[in-house]
């Protein structure tokens, strides 16, 4: 727990410096082009050959899916957008035996491939449901507290982003705590999380920019 230095690492993979680097890039190579499946977009193409980044906020997640496309398309880009970031991790996890320093490359990886897609011009989405699945596996409590504020802030306030924005900032303190033993996750971990819920929330920035003005859209409860 803590600390660690890269030799010492890589000396508890058993794997020599040139093939650690040659199995960190795989893992994040692999969990970059998995994250970086374009799912809204290409359901919202199957659907009627529409390009979702023409319409509504033009992001590819499952919110402006849901609106753009309606409710099962928004539900079915929810599921698999969570579900590219669960496999990335589950998948690292089961390859290195639960090795936290790969997990986290895979979760961090697989986020940005969803934020910055290859195929799409480096321009996708928020990153938020890829995120939850990966921390399902690294660390499931944290994410049940994430979505428990999410619940809170958008019952009380009916701002989706704003939910988001402040379930993305309390993971990083909540997997410091929840992370078993509690208070002692891998710095790696901490980093990884911290990293990851900074971009999400630099993500939100024209969310961040309409909640200021008070033009956010709210949600509707019907």
């Amino acid at each position: 727990m803590g600390a660690e230095s890269p030799a010492a690492i890589l000396a508890e993979m058993n794997v020599g410096m040139d093939a650690g680097i040659a199995l960190t890039s795989g893992v994040a190579l692999g969990a970059y082009l998995l994250g970086s499946v374009p799912f809204g977009y290409l359901i919202v193409k199957a659907r009627g050959g529409r390009d979702i980044r023409a319409l509504g906020s033009g992001n590819i997640g499952a919110a402006n899916v849901t609106r753009s496309a309606g409710p099962l398309a928004g539900v079915l880009t929810l599921l698999l957008d969570t579900g590219k970031g669960f496999l990335a991790v589950w998948l690292t996890a089961k390859f290195s035996e639960g090795h936290a320093l790969l997990m986290m490359i895979a979760a961090v990886a697989g986020v940005a491939g969803h934020m910055f897609p290859v195929w799409l011009k480096f321009k996708g989405g928020k990153g938020v449901a890829t995120g939850v699945g990966a921390f399902v596996v690294i660390c499931w409590p944290a994410v049940a507290g994430a979505i428990v504020v999410w619940v809170l802030v958008v019952g009380m306030w009916r701002y989706v982003s704003l939910g988001s924005i402040l379930g993305a900032a309390s993971l990083p303190l909540l997997t410091f705590r929840l992370y078993a033993p509690p208070g002692e996750p891998p710095l790696m971990v901490s980093i990884g999380t911290t990293l990851i819920a900074a971009l999400i929330i630099v993500k939100h920035k024209d969310n961040i920019g309409r909640l200021v003005a008070g033009t956010e859209n709210r949600l509707k409860f019907r």
